[in-house]
């Protein structure tokens, strides 16, 4: 990691020079002014000390300046009390704190460590949250893509339009964008633009000035300040009036705003996601939306697949909702019925993965005993699962998991899908293999089938296989 200490006095960035001390960190130490913006330019930086002095250098802003150039960097401000003030007007420009001098090699190196272990621990989150990222979003060619592109393009400070169905999990992305980025310890805050009365829309996503209209008793931050230095998720974009479509659009040329009310501008840091279900190229055409908010909002562009079009995530999202809504309603589910599996990885999902939660919270409140059941599912589940798959009995002939007599092909192990308590918490690719083993049990290991089923390819299927060592008749699966 490198960090960058910016001060004129020279007797003391001299002092910090010789007694830095904290391995694998190189200190890049200016101060003459004049070789600052090269420094900045030419040497990588993830964590900075500048003097406040500096922060305005050459009619240029020095915060916006380096986060230009290294997005993610922290900039911590080093003032004394007469410029103590100059330097809290900082941290609304971006800045992420401030140090009264004299301040010690100590206090910089303890700063700095902090930072480091941040750092560290988000390296830690991401690399395990890897394999779950990749079953919640569905193994196939389609998705594959997308996640390549998720891992290039989140540490970035690009902007992102997502696109796809109501449900189809766009904020979900958002959220993961935002973790993946280096952005990951600040606000992540989602708003829906179609959700707040037009008359309200400016001063919450702005802000507003105190007396700025009749109700206005205060100074309020709006939603792109609550953000500031993290990422603000616009649902339903296509929704914004024309005119709070022009702030917008004048925000990312520049990255400031006013507050309603107000009469100078302030710099967000704030990195923008928008997400829409609507055509905005018919939207463009019909003047709904302007074209040149479109293509700043489209520097990079993800059209989320419905659910129904990758039904491998199914299992996995099911067990994902599971964990979060046990505990909620005081449940601990430990098996689901295979009768109430077939019928939750054959509906069709026309509400996408938003449905999917809706209808595995609807499981767990009528669940009983640890287990989730087909009678516990939506009717509409229940019917459409059992025609869909030609593989179920009526719904109300169904009273209990079929037996071993009656599905003498389907190994006991596969019967269900199982929440052991003394694995309580299992792992997404057991869950995957279990579900493979499953598959193949009611399809009497027609592998053509189960791919079709499973919403996969052949060829990944027999990946599948291979990574979970799955034989079939005594053949095992060649790569």
């Amino acid at each position: 990691m490198n960090v960058l200490l910016a001060d004129t006095d020279k007797s003391f960035v001299q002092e910090i020079v010789n007694t830095w001390s904290i391995q694998d960190v190189q200190l890049t130490a200016v101060s003459e002014a004049a070789n600052l913006i090269s420094s900045i330019e030419e040497t990588p930086i993830h964590f900075a000390f500048v003097n406040v002095n500096l922060l305005v250098h050459q009619d240029l802003d020095l915060i916006s300046f380096l986060k230009e150039h290294h997005p993610g960097i922290e900039i911590i401000v080093l003032c004394d009390a007469k410029t103590k003030p100059a330097a809290e007007s900082a941290i609304s420009h971006g800045a992420a704190g401030y140090l009264l001098k004299p301040v010690t090699s100590r206090v910089l190196e303890d700063t700095t460590k902090k930072y480091l272990i941040r750092l560290r621990n988000n390296t830690n989150y991401r690399f395990m949250e890897d394999h779950v990222l990749e079953n919640l979003l569905g193994d196939t060619p389609e998705m594959r893509k997308i996640l390549k592109t998720l891992y290039k393009i989140a540490p970035t400070t690009s902007t992102i339009l997502i696109t796809g169905e109501s449900g189809s999990g766009k904020e979900f992305i958002g959220n993961i964008v935002h973790r993946l980025s280096k952005r990951s310890n600040e606000p992540f805050i989602a708003v829906n633009c179609g959700a707040i009365p037009e008359n309200l829309v400016e001063s919450e996503l702005f802000g507003t000035k105190k007396g700025a209209f009749t109700g206005a008793t205060a100074d309020k931050k709006g939603l792109f300040e609550e953000a500031a230095g993290g990422t603000l998720f616009l649902d339903e974009v296509a929704e914004l009036s024309p005119a709070t479509q022009v702030k917008l659009l004048r925000f990312l040329q520049n990255h400031e705003l006013r507050r309603v009310g107000e009469t100078e501008n302030r710099y967000i840091d704030v990195r923008i996601i928008a997400a829409t279900n609507k055509d905005l190229q018919e939207a463009m055409a019909n003047k709904e939306f302007r074209e040149d908010l479109y293509y700043r909002l489209n520097t990079f562009h993800i059209h989320l697949p419905p659910l129904r079009d990758r039904r491998i995530v199914i299992p996995s999202l099911v067990k994902y909702f599971i964990l979060k809504y046990q505990q909620e309603h005081g449940k601990s589910i430990q098996r689901i019925q295979p009768a109430a599996q077939m019928a939750i990885t054959a509906y069709s999902y026309p509400g996408n993965i938003r449905e999917l939660q809706n209808i595995i919270e609807h499981a767990i409140v009528l669940s009983e005993n640890g287990e989730l059941r087909l009678e516990d599912l939506p009717e509409e589940v229940q019917v459409q699962g059992a025609s869909t798959q030609g593989l179920l009995p009526a719904p109300n002939t169904i009273t209990t998991a079929p037996s071993l007599k009656k599905q003498e092909s389907i190994p006991p192990k596969i019967q269900a899908l199982s929440f052991d308590s003394t694995d309580d918490v299992i792992r997404l690719d057991e869950l995957e293999k279990r579900h493979i083993l499953h598959a193949l049990a009611v399809l009497k290991g027609n592998k053509t089938e189960v791919a079709t089923r499973l919403g996969i390819s052949r060829a990944t299927l027999w990946r599948k296989l291979k990574e979970h060592k799955i034989e079939i008749d005594g053949e095992s699966p060649q790569g």
